[in-house]
């Protein structure tokens, strides 16, 4: 099918559609139709994203699927996925019908709910396949709407200051990027992605408002994108939103946030930081490794402190998208392999991990950690379950979340020890806050009164869990299942990026081990 790209792509919109233009009505048949509309829309979208994965060819470092036209005042619509790409839309069709069946209780303008949910697995899908930079950064900003109306009309008590938080922390980050987009069309003439990955900017050291800038244009370039990319990550210290915003969104939204929408700032410095400003890039590793690490040991401090249990899982993520940048700016093999394993990764086990919470919040409408103890008493698949995804946390071996943090170790070492002890630390302060909410939640007697009635997992609750079980141990002992797909894409990224460095050097643009840079030259 030569538009299967769209048809994935905006699929879910039409789902959305027809929920608000088609169904009436509030009342229990129509909550119930709503839920059925969006689950086979949701379902639909993840069955036909599987052609594209099976017709993928992963020798091809490429784009592949692209389907373009002109939409807009001579501006593209450009849609295509390579091997770093195409897994995010695998992993965002695979996760969205978790997150409608996740929604199953929800009783408040289902309708609208569930529209703003296919709204966003649109907009998401887009972020990933766009060729397009226009077209990607209209995707990349929209997408803050649905989220947006998910936390501040469905969230919890304070939903209104989170929503308001998120909105503003990520789209002022965002303006930069534009600004810096509207440079590079300016420059290179084209909004074409493939075409400005393969233009060069300018390198040559420049002085602006007395600062000698190194890495001239491509810096200026990178800290733009960096500021946008950053705050959606979350990186320190720009991450305060996301604690925030989880603690107040519903189940579906936090997973939707963590597994999904935090996977969008990594693949930003993947398709644009990394390739089309590699100077700059190599100039800010050692900048970057430092946020990285400082994220990885700190937050795991303060999710230990926590005691209610979506912020310690938010303050998690935060750590875990540290091993993320860490692997992406080592700039190796391993680093970037690493990196993108990790964020796969980490949309299972984050995902699981936030609807495990709303298991027992759906029945004791509390996430405080004190109100709980000896849950295994009364509800073992839930411990089972609970104790999986925690190994899957901990980075224990035999689970997804070992191989990427392994491997971004392996590729940071490389390039600095420093970074990769602390991450290392990050590692053990993450066996430190898991396992103690493990021990504090399911572990231990069963005293208090109030959990005496509590029930193990519905059925439904059970499916749920149940293709991410399989995710999460398939990956663990099958990892090549997914680095084939994107290793020779990633290959070629680290090869280009080696290329200029190494012409740069040579060109006297960068300096490194005290030799002294050239007074100018361009790249």
């Amino acid at each position: 099918m030569s538009n299967i790209l769209t048809l994935v792509t905006f699929l879910p919109l039409i789902g959305a559609l027809v929920l608000i233009l088609v169904l009436r009505g509030e009342d229990a048949a129509a909550q119930l139709n709503a839920k059925v509309v969006a689950l086979i829309a949701t379902t639909a979208t993840f069955l036909l994203s599987l052609v594209i994965l099976g017709g993928f060819d992963a020798s091809d470092t490429g784009f592949q699927f692209v389907e373009e036209g002109e939409w807009l005042l001579g501006l593209n619509y450009k849609l295509g996925v390579d091997g770093i790409s195409v897994l995010f839309v695998m992993l965002t069709t695979f996760l969205m019908p978790i997150v409608i069946g996740a929604s199953w209780g929800v009783t408040h303008r289902v309708k609208e709910y569930m529209a703003a949910f296919l709204v966003l697995e649109t907009l998401m899908i887009g972020v990933f396949a766009s060729l397009d930079m226009v077209l990607f950064y209209l995707f990349f900003e929209a997408g803050l709407i649905p989220m947006f109306l998910i936390i501040g009309i469905w969230g919890g008590a304070n939903r209104i200051y989170a929503s308001f938080k998120f909105f503003l922390y990520t789209l002022l980050g965002s303006l930069l990027m534009l600004v810096a987009m509207i440079y590079m069309y300016a420059e290179a003439g084209t909004s074409d992605i493939p075409t400005l990955l393969a233009y060069e900017f300018s390198a040559a050291p420049i002085t602006l408002l007395g600062w000698h800038i190194v890495g001239g244009v491509q810096t200026m370039l990178w800290l733009a994108f960096f500021a946008s990319f950053a705050v959606k990550m979350p990186m320190w210290p720009v991450h305060t939103w996301l604690p925030d915003a989880h603690v107040q969104a519903p189940t579906a939204g936090s997973v939707v946030l963590a597994a999904i929408l935090l996977k969008m700032g990594g693949y930003g410095f993947l398709r644009f930081s990394l390739p089309m400003f590699p100077v700059a890039s190599e100039l800010m590793t050692d900048f970057v490794f430092a946020l990285s690490v400082i994220a990885i040991i700190y937050t795991s401090l303060v999710a230990m402190m926590q005691e209610d249990m979506k912020k310690l899982i938010a303050y998690s993520s935060v750590a875990h998208m540290g091993f993320v940048t860490l692997g992406i700016f080592a700039a190796n093999r391993q680093g970037v392999d690493g990196a993108i394993f990790q964020m796969l990764s980490h949309g299972f086990i984050s995902g699981a991990l936030f609807l495990i919470v709303g298991v027992i919040y759906d029945r004791m409408h509390t996430r405080d950690i004190a109100a709980y103890g000896g849950l295994a008493v009364r509800m073992p698949a839930f411990a089972l379950i609970f104790m999986l995804f925690t190994m899957g946390n901990v980075g224990l071996p035999g689970t997804s979340g070992f191989i990427g943090e392994f491997l971004t170790m392996a590729g940071a070492f490389q390039v600095s020890t420093w970074a990769a002890a602390g991450a290392a630390t990050g590692v053990i302060l993450s066996a430190g806050y898991a396992l103690w909410l493990y021990r504090r939640v399911v572990l231990g007697d069963l005293i208090k009164q109030s959990l005496s009635a509590i029930t193990d997992m519905t059925g439904r609750e059970r499916l749920l869990f149940a293709p991410l079980v399989v995710g999460t141990l398939l990956l663990g002992f099958y990892p090549s299942l997914i680095t084939d797909l994107f290793g020779p894409a990633v290959q070629n990224l680290v090869n280009g990026v080696d290329h200029a460095v190494a012409e740069a050097t040579a060109d006297g643009l960068i300096q490194f081990a005290g030799a002294a840079p050239a007074a100018g030259g361009t790249h």
